[in-house]
Protein backbone atom coordinates (compact mmCIF):
# COMPACT_ATOMS: atom_id res chain seq x y z
CA UNK A 1 0.00 0.00 0.00
CA UNK A 2 3.07 1.88 0.58
CA UNK A 3 4.53 1.63 -2.08
CA UNK A 4 1.14 2.34 -4.71
CA UNK A 5 1.02 5.48 -2.53
CA UNK A 6 4.64 6.32 -2.85
CA UNK A 7 4.34 6.29 -6.64
CA UNK A 8 1.39 7.79 -6.77
CA UNK A 9 2.72 10.58 -5.02
CA UNK A 10 5.66 10.78 -7.99
CA UNK A 11 3.60 10.91 -10.39
CA UNK A 12 1.55 13.54 -9.07
CA UNK A 13 4.85 15.86 -8.74
CA UNK A 14 5.84 15.19 -12.28
CA UNK A 15 2.68 16.12 -13.32
CA UNK A 16 3.08 18.88 -11.50
CA UNK A 17 6.48 20.02 -12.44
CA UNK A 18 5.14 19.69 -16.47
CA UNK A 19 2.45 21.52 -15.96
CA UNK A 20 4.93 24.49 -14.26
CA UNK A 21 7.10 24.36 -16.64
CA UNK A 22 4.94 24.52 -20.01
CA UNK A 23 3.36 27.60 -18.37
CA UNK A 24 6.70 28.86 -18.00
CA UNK A 25 7.94 28.44 -21.34
CA UNK A 26 4.39 29.52 -22.81
CA UNK A 27 5.19 33.16 -21.20
CA UNK A 28 8.84 33.73 -22.50
CA UNK A 29 9.43 35.40 -25.38
CA UNK A 30 11.13 33.90 -28.58
CA UNK A 31 14.41 35.59 -29.17
CA UNK A 32 16.38 35.08 -32.65
CA UNK A 33 19.61 36.97 -32.35
CA UNK A 34 17.98 40.18 -31.16
CA UNK A 35 14.70 39.52 -32.91
CA UNK A 36 11.83 38.53 -30.61
CA UNK A 37 9.31 36.75 -32.80
CA UNK A 38 5.88 38.16 -31.24
CA UNK A 39 3.39 35.47 -32.59
CA UNK A 40 2.62 31.82 -31.55
CA UNK A 41 5.35 30.20 -29.41
CA UNK A 42 7.36 27.12 -30.75
CA UNK A 43 8.49 24.63 -27.86
CA UNK A 44 12.29 24.10 -28.28
CA UNK A 45 13.36 20.85 -29.49
CA UNK A 46 15.18 19.76 -25.93
CA UNK A 47 12.63 20.63 -23.90
CA UNK A 48 10.17 19.11 -25.99
CA UNK A 49 12.11 15.95 -25.27
CA UNK A 50 11.98 16.35 -21.77
CA UNK A 51 8.78 16.82 -21.68
CA UNK A 52 7.76 13.59 -23.31
CA UNK A 53 10.14 11.33 -20.87
CA UNK A 54 13.21 11.39 -23.61
CA UNK A 55 11.10 10.30 -26.60
CA UNK A 56 12.13 12.92 -29.79
CA UNK A 57 10.22 10.57 -31.56
CA UNK A 58 6.89 11.04 -30.01
CA UNK A 59 7.87 14.75 -29.35
CA UNK A 60 7.55 14.89 -33.10
CA UNK A 61 4.87 13.24 -33.89
CA UNK A 62 2.44 15.05 -31.50
CA UNK A 63 4.50 18.69 -32.59
CA UNK A 64 3.59 17.96 -36.42
CA UNK A 65 -0.14 16.83 -35.52
CA UNK A 66 -0.61 19.66 -33.81
CA UNK A 67 1.25 22.27 -36.57
CA UNK A 68 -0.55 20.25 -39.20
CA UNK A 69 -4.17 21.00 -37.99
CA UNK A 70 -3.49 24.56 -36.55
CA UNK A 71 -1.27 26.14 -38.74
CA UNK A 72 -3.25 26.25 -41.73
CA UNK A 73 -6.70 28.65 -40.98
CA UNK A 74 -9.48 29.40 -43.69
CA UNK A 75 -6.87 29.01 -46.80
CA UNK A 76 -4.07 31.21 -44.47
CA UNK A 77 -0.84 30.24 -42.88
CA UNK A 78 1.09 31.64 -40.34
CA UNK A 79 4.29 31.23 -42.13
CA UNK A 80 6.84 32.11 -39.27
CA UNK A 81 5.02 29.85 -37.14
CA UNK A 82 5.24 27.24 -39.77
CA UNK A 83 9.11 27.89 -39.93
CA UNK A 84 10.19 27.62 -36.10
CA UNK A 85 7.74 24.62 -35.60
CA UNK A 86 8.96 22.42 -38.85
CA UNK A 87 12.69 23.41 -38.22
CA UNK A 88 11.82 21.95 -34.07
CA UNK A 89 9.99 18.95 -35.86
CA UNK A 90 13.15 18.26 -38.18
CA UNK A 91 15.71 18.48 -35.34
CA UNK A 92 13.58 16.12 -33.33
CA UNK A 93 13.01 13.47 -35.89
CA UNK A 94 14.45 14.08 -39.33
CA UNK A 95 12.81 11.28 -41.05
CA UNK A 96 9.48 12.44 -39.95
CA UNK A 97 7.25 12.06 -43.39
CA UNK A 98 4.44 14.57 -42.68
CA UNK A 99 7.09 17.55 -41.75
CA UNK A 100 8.61 17.05 -44.79
CA UNK A 101 5.99 17.09 -47.51
CA UNK A 102 4.19 19.74 -45.55
CA UNK A 103 7.53 21.87 -45.62
CA UNK A 104 7.97 21.49 -48.82
CA UNK A 105 4.43 22.55 -49.99
CA UNK A 106 4.00 25.27 -47.51
CA UNK A 107 7.92 26.72 -46.92
CA UNK A 108 9.47 26.30 -50.16
CA UNK A 109 6.82 27.44 -52.26
CA UNK A 110 5.00 29.76 -49.71
CA UNK A 111 8.39 31.69 -49.60
CA UNK A 112 10.94 30.53 -46.94
CA UNK A 113 12.86 28.87 -49.68
CA UNK A 114 16.48 28.31 -47.52
CA UNK A 115 13.85 27.19 -44.48
CA UNK A 116 12.15 24.35 -46.38
CA UNK A 117 14.91 23.18 -48.43
CA UNK A 118 17.04 22.88 -45.03
CA UNK A 119 13.93 20.06 -43.63
CA UNK A 120 14.23 18.22 -46.45
CA UNK A 121 17.95 18.04 -46.39
CA UNK A 122 17.75 16.78 -43.40
CA UNK A 123 14.97 14.45 -44.70
CA UNK A 124 16.96 12.90 -47.52
CA UNK A 125 19.97 12.16 -44.92
CA UNK A 126 17.89 10.42 -42.86
CA UNK A 127 15.57 8.93 -45.08
CA UNK A 128 17.93 6.85 -47.17
CA UNK A 129 15.45 4.41 -48.98
CA UNK A 130 13.01 7.42 -49.84
CA UNK A 131 13.11 8.87 -53.31
CA UNK A 132 10.73 11.48 -52.37
CA UNK A 133 12.85 13.92 -50.29
CA UNK A 134 15.27 14.44 -53.29
CA UNK A 135 13.52 14.69 -56.00
CA UNK A 136 11.20 17.60 -54.13
CA UNK A 137 14.98 19.07 -53.30
CA UNK A 138 15.84 18.64 -57.04
CA UNK A 139 13.25 20.54 -58.15
CA UNK A 140 13.57 23.71 -55.29
CA UNK A 141 17.54 23.76 -56.45
CA UNK A 142 16.95 23.74 -60.79
CA UNK A 143 13.71 26.33 -60.07
CA UNK A 144 14.89 28.86 -56.92
CA UNK A 145 18.26 28.01 -57.03
CA UNK A 146 19.36 27.75 -60.56
CA UNK A 147 21.68 25.23 -59.43
CA UNK A 148 21.67 22.45 -61.71
CA UNK A 149 24.76 20.67 -60.86
CA UNK A 150 22.81 20.28 -57.46
CA UNK A 151 19.52 19.37 -58.90
CA UNK A 152 21.10 16.79 -60.86
CA UNK A 153 22.55 15.03 -58.34
CA UNK A 154 19.61 15.11 -56.28
CA UNK A 155 17.22 13.98 -58.74
CA UNK A 156 20.14 10.79 -59.25
CA UNK A 157 19.27 10.24 -56.05
CA UNK A 158 15.91 10.11 -56.65
CA UNK A 159 16.35 7.87 -59.11
CA UNK A 160 18.29 5.13 -56.84
CA UNK A 161 16.05 5.36 -53.98
CA UNK A 162 12.74 5.03 -56.18
CA UNK A 163 12.99 2.32 -58.73
CA UNK A 164 9.80 2.60 -59.96
CA UNK A 165 10.11 6.28 -61.29
CA UNK A 166 13.72 5.81 -61.79
CA UNK A 167 13.63 5.99 -65.61
CA UNK A 168 11.42 9.55 -65.77
CA UNK A 169 13.65 10.91 -62.72
CA UNK A 170 17.08 10.32 -64.77
CA UNK A 171 15.62 11.49 -67.96
CA UNK A 172 14.71 14.76 -66.07
CA UNK A 173 18.22 14.91 -65.03
CA UNK A 174 19.77 14.45 -68.31
CA UNK A 175 17.20 17.24 -69.96
CA UNK A 176 18.79 19.56 -67.43
CA UNK A 177 22.23 18.83 -67.92
CA UNK A 178 21.32 19.57 -71.62
CA UNK A 179 18.81 22.83 -70.39
CA UNK A 180 16.84 21.46 -72.56
CA UNK A 181 13.86 21.36 -69.76
CA UNK A 182 12.50 24.81 -68.89
CA UNK A 183 12.38 25.41 -64.97
CA UNK A 184 8.59 26.81 -65.10
CA UNK A 185 7.38 23.47 -67.04
CA UNK A 186 9.12 21.02 -64.35
CA UNK A 187 8.05 23.00 -61.84
CA UNK A 188 4.32 23.71 -61.90
CA UNK A 189 4.14 20.13 -63.48
CA UNK A 190 5.17 18.59 -60.13
CA UNK A 191 3.46 21.37 -58.12
CA UNK A 192 0.22 20.49 -59.85
CA UNK A 193 0.78 16.86 -59.03
CA UNK A 194 0.86 17.41 -55.02
CA UNK A 195 -2.07 19.94 -54.82
CA UNK A 196 -3.99 17.19 -56.93
CA UNK A 197 -2.63 14.03 -54.89
CA UNK A 198 -3.39 15.60 -51.70
CA UNK A 199 -6.25 14.31 -49.96
CA UNK A 200 -6.68 16.89 -47.21
CA UNK A 201 -9.14 20.15 -48.47
CA UNK A 202 -7.34 22.78 -46.47
CA UNK A 203 -3.20 21.83 -48.09
CA UNK A 204 -4.98 21.69 -51.27
CA UNK A 205 -6.32 24.83 -50.81
CA UNK A 206 -2.51 26.03 -50.04
CA UNK A 207 -1.05 24.16 -52.68
CA UNK A 208 -3.64 25.42 -55.32
CA UNK A 209 -2.51 29.19 -54.05
CA UNK A 210 1.18 28.29 -55.13
CA UNK A 211 0.03 26.92 -58.51
CA UNK A 212 -1.45 29.99 -59.08
CA UNK A 213 1.46 32.13 -57.61
CA UNK A 214 3.90 30.19 -59.98
CA UNK A 215 1.12 30.88 -62.80
CA UNK A 216 1.52 34.44 -62.43
CA UNK A 217 5.56 34.15 -62.90
CA UNK A 218 4.63 32.24 -66.33
CA UNK A 219 2.91 34.77 -67.53
CA UNK A 220 5.08 37.59 -66.37
CA UNK A 221 8.24 35.75 -67.72
CA UNK A 222 6.18 35.36 -71.15
CA UNK A 223 5.58 38.91 -70.96
CA UNK A 224 9.05 40.35 -70.37
CA UNK A 225 10.30 38.20 -73.69
CA UNK A 226 8.27 39.42 -75.87
CA UNK A 227 8.82 42.72 -74.13
CA UNK A 228 12.47 42.87 -74.40
CA UNK A 229 12.39 41.13 -78.23
CA UNK A 230 10.91 44.33 -79.22
CA UNK A 231 11.95 47.22 -76.89
CA UNK A 232 15.11 45.77 -75.12
CA UNK A 233 15.75 45.27 -71.49
CA UNK A 234 12.64 45.58 -68.78
CA UNK A 235 13.12 47.86 -65.89
CA UNK A 236 9.91 48.31 -64.19
CA UNK A 237 6.84 46.05 -64.06
CA UNK A 238 4.70 48.73 -65.84
CA UNK A 239 6.10 48.49 -68.90
CA UNK A 240 4.68 45.15 -69.81
CA UNK A 241 1.13 46.76 -69.14
CA UNK A 242 1.93 50.12 -71.05
CA UNK A 243 3.32 48.35 -73.87
CA UNK A 244 0.11 46.19 -74.11
CA UNK A 245 2.07 42.77 -73.33
CA UNK A 246 -0.32 42.39 -70.30
CA UNK A 247 -3.69 43.74 -69.82
CA UNK A 248 -2.80 44.02 -66.00
CA UNK A 249 -0.53 42.30 -63.83
CA UNK A 250 -0.63 39.11 -61.87
CA UNK A 251 -1.44 39.17 -58.24
CA UNK A 252 0.21 37.11 -56.23
CA UNK A 253 -2.48 35.23 -53.36
CA UNK A 254 -0.06 34.90 -51.31
CA UNK A 255 0.58 38.66 -51.20
CA UNK A 256 4.53 38.22 -51.56
CA UNK A 257 4.44 39.37 -55.21
CA UNK A 258 7.17 39.62 -57.63
CA UNK A 259 10.63 41.26 -58.51
CA UNK A 260 12.76 41.51 -61.02
CA UNK A 261 16.29 40.66 -59.80
CA UNK A 262 19.31 40.87 -62.06
CA UNK A 263 17.49 41.36 -65.01
CA UNK A 264 15.10 38.09 -64.17
CA UNK A 265 11.41 38.09 -62.75
CA UNK A 266 11.37 36.11 -59.56
CA UNK A 267 9.69 35.54 -56.91
CA UNK A 268 9.65 37.82 -53.63
CA UNK A 269 10.98 35.37 -51.03
CA UNK A 270 9.64 35.96 -47.20
CA UNK A 271 12.68 36.45 -44.89
CA UNK A 272 12.18 35.03 -41.41
CA UNK A 273 14.30 36.89 -39.27
CA UNK A 274 17.00 34.98 -36.75
CA UNK A 275 16.45 31.96 -38.99
CA UNK A 276 18.78 32.24 -41.18
CA UNK A 277 21.50 30.41 -39.03
CA UNK A 278 19.36 27.44 -37.80
CA UNK A 279 21.08 24.28 -37.73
Amino acid sequence: MFKRSLSLLFALAGFAAFVAAVLWRSGQPIVFHNATVKDRVVVSAPVLTALYAGDRFLAANMEAIRLSATAVDQGQADIHYLVRAQVVVAQLNACHEDNYYLANGLLTWGGAVAEGNDVLRRAMNCRFWDGIPPFFYGVNQAFFEKDKTQAVQALELSAERWPENAVTLRRMAIMLRAEALADERLAVNYLMQQRDTTHDPKLREMLDKRVIRLQGLIDLRAAQRRYEEAHGPLQDFQQLVDSGEMAMLPQDPLRLGYELRDGRIEFRELKIPGMENQQ
